[in-house]
């Protein structure tokens, strides 16, 4: 299994601007517990691991109530990919790990 744990400083290219996060991921197996951070305000999130592919939902409430799927590919240092936000589409995720 790829090491996915750490702490990435991450971008959500969206229609409202560029969307700076913080994401922590801690994985025990096929699962993983952590907290995303941001201007928006922060939460806990749990997802799962698939190899070196981390997946999670997340609920915001600003612009508006939302439930946000979110996926992303870990290679080395790096993650890449994607922010599905229901009707309104789907958008990149990139980051770089920090910690």
């Amino acid at each position: 299994m790829a090491d996915v744990d750490g702490t990435y400083d991450c971008t959500v290219k969206s229609p409202l601007g560029d969307q700076k996060m913080t994401l922590t991921v801690n994985s025990t197996g096929t699962d993983f517990t952590g907290a995303v951070s941001g201007a928006m305000g922060s939460m806990d999130v749990q997802g799962s691991v698939d190899g070196n592919t981390i997946a999670w939902k997340q609920s915001m409430t600003v612009p508006m109530p939302m439930t946000l799927d979110c996926e992303a590919t870990v290679n080395g240092d790096t993650l890449a990919g994607s922010v599905g936000a229901g009707a309104f589409g789907s958008f990149p995720l990139s980051g770089t790990r920090t910690a």
